[in-house]
């Protein structure tokens, strides 16, 4: 078992533990539990993120809106907010591939991408990435860049938060902007990862 897995089988226990603590201790209900997930699950995070690139995808003067002011292009599909500001789209394209991170810290665009992954902010993630960024890829997600492609990693911070505007996956030329919406990925726009497969 690798050691991402097994952190996140960590991760989830005592998460588990904290949430039947809070409960038993009358702090939370079940049904507040309920209500922020599905807060994070529909109404901040990816699916956001994911919604912005596929109408970058199908909307040329959109996109160029989003590389030249990602947080005001966000603003018009009514995406904005804590850590949302200052937003800065990096595209993928044929001959590079970028990654972001944040070294220092966790910074991070909430508006976008929801919270933080947990390896996001380990300190492991963030000093190994900078260094051998392929190897990272290949060995902890199981991504592999073409050698061909220049791999860039930006380094994130509190005044410039960095995120990822993948490349469409060929034919996909007809597709409506929902259909698009279901390729992308969070890690997609972390750059640790794919888009999703096209059936």
């Amino acid at each position: 078992m690798s050691a991402k897995v097994r952190t996140q089988e960590e991760i989830a226990a005592r998460v588990k533990a904290l949430e039947s603590m809070l409960i038993e201790q009358g702090v939370m209900t079940t049904q507040a539990i309920d209500r922020l997930v599905e807060i994070y699950e529909n109404e901040v995070g990816p699916q956001l993120g994911a919604r912005v690139v596929a109408k970058a995808w199908r909307d040329p003067d959109f996109k160029a809106r989003l590389i030249e002011d990602a947080t005001e292009a966000c603003k018009e599909l009514g995406i904005s907010g804590l850590q949302g500001e200052d937003m800065v789209v990096l595209e993928n394209t044929d001959s590079v591939h970028n990654i972001i991170v944040c070294t220092l810290c966790s910074c991070y665009p909430w508006p976008v991408l929801g919270l933080p992954p947990n390896w996001y902010k380990d300190p492991q993630y963030r000093a190994a990435i900078t260094r051998e960024p392929r190897k990272v890829l290949r060995e902890a997600f199981h991504f592999t860049v073409p050698e061909e492609v220049e791999v860039r990693v930006w380094d994130s911070s509190s005044e410039m938060r960095y995120w990822v505007l993948p490349q469409r996956p060929a034919g996909t030329e007809d597709w409506t902007e929902d259909q698009l919406v279901d390729l992308v990925t969070r890690d997609s726009m972390i750059g640790v990862g794919p888009v999703a497969a096209v059936a």
